[in-house]
């Protein structure tokens, strides 16, 4: 929980404070190593607050016993705390926890917003309902301490109260408790009242305790607080009561006042049993253990064994606690009785505890959080500085690769830069080569194209035609351009194509019919123009004719004739 194995607890009461330095190993019980224990004592000069008494007391407590700085755990007094114990139904989690919020704003008699607040479910919801504890306080009265020890330069962990500390301690060093029992903490100005009942538990602050005996005596012998405070520790003790003489008529007075005051603290016990027993369905105890620094009044064990019908002892909170050899441990069993707190305190880090309160105000929990998340969060800056220096090692280390690279490249290519010389003049020279190929295979092409050409009009030819002269067509610049084709026909025969070609649904002459024949050749194709230029009759019987075929002829080639 610590990065120490040494942490410090306080238990801050309403005129003392104890103070123990323990060593600290999770799953092992605590162990005490050094402790003290002092007044808060206003100074002669007075005037200063709280906060800085208590500061002041402490680091001259800690002065005083060599105990040195540590992770700090505060318990507060049951005084300033608000307990509620209350029956939920067996509902979801998220459910409990808005009733318990509606609870605390029903039962705690202050703003939501002026308390500090902590929950903790008691059992299981096996009989159909949950019981919680909720343990509230106000925020001012938490902040009074906390900021006075931080600002003194503690580190507060966790803000217990009294009461549960107590519970804690008990709960730890008497484990095999039978039947219910009771601790009754009497201390200054509060007595704290507190049932233990298998994982049950049950508190009350009740404000009658050493002050109300020291006030009862200031008023009854008309004495000053200081001297009605002195009287009590020195020469005070519960009267057993009944009638008799005693020739120390003071020590006899003071018995009275004590038996009274602690009359009045055994009537609100007995209310407080009733209730215990009534609303919260626990036992009539049977084990009494007194605790704080007003249970030490002598006869005051007998005068509750008499009183509640109990077995009373004292609380012992180091059953189970080991102690430092460096310790006196008669000392340590003198002053016991004021030290029950810091050793739940102290469990609280060591073990998991059956009540675990920390009422550490949201700013502080913030604080912790964030603190918490530095050593992260310097880890993670810590990861990118390191990626970031890889990084650019890495871009550092391939810059100089590529760089090599580039330079092995720049050498290949003015390498290559003289071969691809080399090559686009043999390209040049392919070029001319194949323009020259080009033009004789076209050359070629075109001789025996017009052999095609002729074979194809002579296909064309009907019967009764015969050709008589094919002439080739030259433009002016003496390229062919075309044929001038000259036959003749017999008259009858061609009569007849007519007659043929007009039974077809066709009007056409006999040299149209041969026109159309030529065009349809796929030697001349779509693009060809088959014109005939004239036609005339001889005589009855023969007839001549001319058709020009002008078609695309194979143009003539640059560098090459014909």
């Amino acid at each position: 929980m610590f990065s120490t194995n040494r942490i410090l607890a306080l238990n801050v009461g309403a005129s003392k404070i104890a103070l123990a330095e323990f060593s600290i190993q999770g799953g092992n019980a605590p162990k005490l190593l050094n402790y003290g224990l002092a007044d808060l004592v206003p100074s002669a000069e007075g005037g200063e607050s709280s906060g800085d008494l208590l500061v002041t007391t402490l680091r001259s407590l800690m002065k005083q016993e060599g105990i040195r700085q540590a992770p700090l755990l505060i318990s507060l007094s049951g005084q300033v705390v608000f307990p509620r114990f209350v029956k939920l139904p067996a509902v979801g989690k998220d459910k409990l926890l808005q009733m318990l919020q509606y609870e605390v704003e029903q039962n705690v008699p202050f703003p939501l917003d002026e308390i500090v607040w902590h929950h903790q479910f008691i059992g299981d919801a096996s009989t159909g309902e949950q019981n919680a504890m909720i343990v509230a306080a106000k925020l001012d009265s938490v902040r009074e301490v906390t900021d006075s020890v931080v600002a003194g330069g503690f580190e507060p962990e966790i803000i217990d109260v009294s009461p549960m500390a107590i519970y804690n301690a008990l709960r730890f060093n008497y484990a095999d408790l039978d039947g219910c029992a009771m601790v009754l903490d009497i201390g200054a100005r509060s007595t704290n009242l507190i049932f233990v009942e298998q994982d049950r538990i049950y508190s009350r602050c009740i404000p009658v305790a050493g002050n109300a005996i020291t006030q009862e005596l200031s008023k009854s012998m008309q004495i000053s607080m200081e001297a009605a405070e002195k009287l009590k520790r020195e020469r005070g003790y519960v009267s057993l009561g009944g009638v008799h003489q005693s020739e120390d008529e003071t020590a006899e007075h003071v018995s009275r006042v004590v038996r009274n005051v602690m009359t009045r603290l055994h009537a609100e016990i007995s209310r407080s049993i009733n209730f215990y027993r009534s609303q919260q369905g626990g036992s009539a105890p049977i084990h009494l253990f007194l605790t704080g620094g007003t249970s030490l009044l002598p006869h005051l064990d007998l005068f509750f064994k008499e009183k509640l019908q109990v077995e009373v002892e004292y609380l012992n909170p180091f059953v189970n606690i080991m102690l430092s050899p460096k310790l006196d441990r008669e000392q340590v069993g003198v002053d016991a009785f004021m030290l029950a707190e810091v050793v739940g305190l102290a469990l609280r880090c060591s073990l998991a505890c059956p009540v675990e309160v920390n009422l550490m105000p949201p700013e502080l929990v913030k604080q912790k959080t964030l603190k918490r998340r530095i050593p992260f969060l310097g880890l993670a800056a810590l990861c990118i500085l390191i990626s970031l220096g890889i990084w650019t090692l890495h871009q550092r280390n391939m810059t100089e690769l590529y760089e090599s690279q580039r330079e092995q490249v720049e050498q290949q290519l003015q390498s290559l830069k003289g071969k691809q010389s080399n090559l686009d003049a043999a390209r040049k020279k392919k070029e001319v080569v194949k323009t020259r190929t080009d033009a004789m295979k076209s050359l070629l092409l075109s001789r025996s194209e017009w052999q095609r050409r002729l074979e194809a009009v002579r296909k064309s030819m009907m019967d009764g035609f015969w050709l008589m002269e094919i002439k080739p067509i030259k433009n002016a610049a003496g390229v062919v351009e075309g044929l001038r084709i000259q036959g003749r026909g017999w008259v009858d025969k061609m009569k007849l194509i007519e007659e043929s070609a007009k039974s077809r649904g066709l009007k056409v002459s006999a040299v149209e019919e041969l026109r159309d024949r030529m065009k349809e050749s796929a030697i001349f194709g779509e693009n060809t123009e088959v014109k005939i230029i004239g036609v005339k009759e001889f005589d009855a019987y023969l007839a001549e004719f001319t058709i020009e075929v002008r078609q695309g002829v194979a143009p003539a080639v640059k560098g090459v004739s014909r």
